[in-house]
């Protein structure tokens, strides 16, 4: 509350109205926020998750490669077993020498398609590698966005009790507002939000800049004055908060002061 100045009796309420009106603002914009920063933690985890799945499907394919050259080296062996089975029943010099070409051949086919299930496994080795990072990673990001999230929902309920309170204050302090005095409060909070009251000092509105009469200023410093004052330039209420001047007592012809 004011404790300077005494102008109308209702200028203190109504500067405590207005700094929970800007507390109450400042709830809600952060309340307002809070489902995006519970959003933006879940988003922190989707490339986590995407990656884990993209190296889950790597593995697959590798292992499913790797199947497929394992299955070349059986077929390319089985095909120079057959060769040979064969060599021992051919008649000429030519059939024999064309069938040790098809063995080695199928024997050169075979050594190929063996080094690359060493490759095969060797990459497979290193997706498993990194799936492995990559879950363990996830996982840790998985306990940091849940302690983020556990905070922020302490926050919004904090911050609801909060607003609750500063609802419940205001509705206080309104009731023992002149009607007409807050249907201006409230006519002046369309055009200017959270910045009704506007401090004179130093013979200016500190809102706009304004200048402020000197008699109006001498009226919002007295205390008998139960006048509502309003800034030429903005439309603001008026308040000040500067000392109300005491007139020293005047003294008589004998130096007593008088009463």
């Amino acid at each position: 509350m004011l404790e300077s100045a005494r102008m109308h009796p209702s200028i203190s309420q109504l500067v405590e109205l207005q700094k929970l009106d800007q507390s109450a603002a400042a709830l809600r914009a952060d309340l307002d926020s809070l489902p995006k920063r519970l959003r933006e933690a879940d988003t922190k985890l989707h490339g986590a998750r995407a990656a884990v799945a993209a190296a889950k499907d790597a593995l697959t394919h590798s292992l499913t490669q790797r199947k497929k050259l394992e299955l070349d080296v059986e077929q390319w062996k089985e095909r120079a077993r057959k060769y040979r089975a064969q060599s021992s029943s051919v008649k000429t010099n030519e059939a024999y020498k064309a069938l040790q070409q098809e063995i080695a051949t199928a024997e050169a086919e075979a050594s190929k398609a063996e080094d690359l299930v060493l490759e095969q496994m060797m990459a497979v080795e290193e997706v498993e590698r990194r799936l492995k990072r990559l879950e363990t990673e996830l996982k840790e990001a998985e306990q940091v966005v849940a302690a983020e999230k556990k905070q922020i929902e302490t926050q919004f309920g904090e911050k609801k009790k909060k607003l609750a309170a500063a609802t419940s204050e205001r509705e206080t302090i309104a009731k023992k507002v002149p009607e007409e005095l807050l249907d201006l409060y409230a006519r002046l909070s369309k055009k200017h939000p959270g910045s009704v009251m506007a401090e004179a000092r130093g013979e200016q509105c500190r809102s706009c800049g304004m200048r402020v009469l000197p008699h109006t200023l001498q009226l919002l410093k007295s205390e008998a004055d139960e006048e509502v004052f309003r800034c030429e330039g903005c439309g603001r209420i008026l308040y000040s908060l500067e000392p109300i001047p005491h007139i020293a007592p005047r003294e008589n012809a004998n130096g007593a002061a008088n009463s």
